[in-house]
């Protein structure tokens, strides 16, 4: 049974606009109160990461999402602790950025945490779902699972009709190796 979300106050980390457009799209149509969180030093290269965030500010006025930006570019601790999982690198990047969200829950009296990566049918849902779920008893902050890949063509659409930019990689050096340059 999924959780009741009418009323709540929940702070969304958004990885970036275009996965962000079905995503506010459906927890608004639940009734939740969003507010929108960017922390993504996974993001490679920084041009990258500048073109997302813009990007997302664009959006944000345009759906009248509040968004906190946490513009801290840590690539060095993202890089080392990717670097020492290999193959499960997805692990240590969910896990830091829905932390620092977490954080920011607690801090400011959010009702829950949610994350567009659950959008993305690239990702890994059960990891980000446990990851989540651990998240919630450490800062006392409702961790909200949806499976909203089944809007997946229904965002892509909406996010080309917005001409927004939209990238081809999930946004690390990793995955941008794993587009262009190979497996």
């Amino acid at each position: 049974m999924l959780m009741d979300i009418r009323d709540m106050r929940v702070l969304l980390h958004i990885c970036c606009a275009p996965c962000s457009v079905y995503t506010v799209r459906a927890l608004r149509a639940e009734g939740a109160l969003l507010a929108g969180y960017f922390y993504n030093p996974n993001i490679h290269p920084y041009t990258e990461f500048s073109k997302r965030l813009e990007t997302l500010k664009e959006y944000a006025k345009v759906v009248l999402l509040p968004l906190d930006v946490d513009a801290a570019y840590d690539l060095e601790p993202f890089l080392s602790g990717t670097l020492a999982l290999g193959r499960d690198r997805c692990l240590f990047c969910y896990r830091m950025r829905l932390e620092k969200a977490f954080q920011k829950a607690a801090q400011d009296n959010f009702d829950g945490v949610s994350t567009t990566l659950l959008y993305s049918r690239h990702q890994r849902h059960d990891d980000i779902r446990a990851i989540g779920g651990e998240l919630a008893q450490v800062y006392g902050v409702p961790f909200v699972y949806r499976d909203l890949r089944r809007g997946w063509q229904e965002g892509i659409e909406g996010s080309k009709k917005l001409n927004m930019y939209r990238q081809q990689y999930c946004g690390c050096i990793f995955s941008e190796k794993d587009r262009y340059g190979g497996k």
